[in-house]
């Protein structure tokens, strides 16, 4: 059993079981862990999704928000367990893998279509 073998089965092990089904464009609800002190809580990051890269374990997704009139992004990786759990809200229909250009928009220029499922 030689290196790349040992190193995919740890990868393997950390997978999570359930991980929804989200694309980009997609509006979705991220819970996830934040530590204060000794305490733990669970805080909710909802937002669209930009874009989504990598694969395994190390897959991440970067999810946009605006807070107090200000755009927020925050890239999640999608097996961490600091996410708890990732809630689909509405889905999009978008024609790119990556959304970078609603970074320059505000306000109605910066929705994106929904998907009817």
């Amino acid at each position: 059993m030689n290196a790349t073998e040992i190193i995919k089965s740890i990868e393997k092990e950390q997978l999570k079981s359930e991980v929804p089904q989200f694309r980009v464009g997609d509006t979705v609800k991220v819970y996830g862990k934040i530590k204060e002190g000794n305490r733990e809580r669970i805080q909710v990051f909802e937002g669209i999704v930009l874009k989504k890269q990598g694969g395994s374990n190390r897959e991440t997704f970067t999810v946009r928000k605006f807070s107090n009139g200000v755009g927020v992004e925050k890239t999640w990786p999608l097996h961490s367990p600091n996410v708890e759990k990732v809630e689909i809200v509405r889905y999009g229909k978008v024609r790119r893998a990556k959304l970078t250009y609603l970074r320059g928009r505000v306000g109605k220029r910066a929705k994106v279509k929904e998907r009817v499922k």
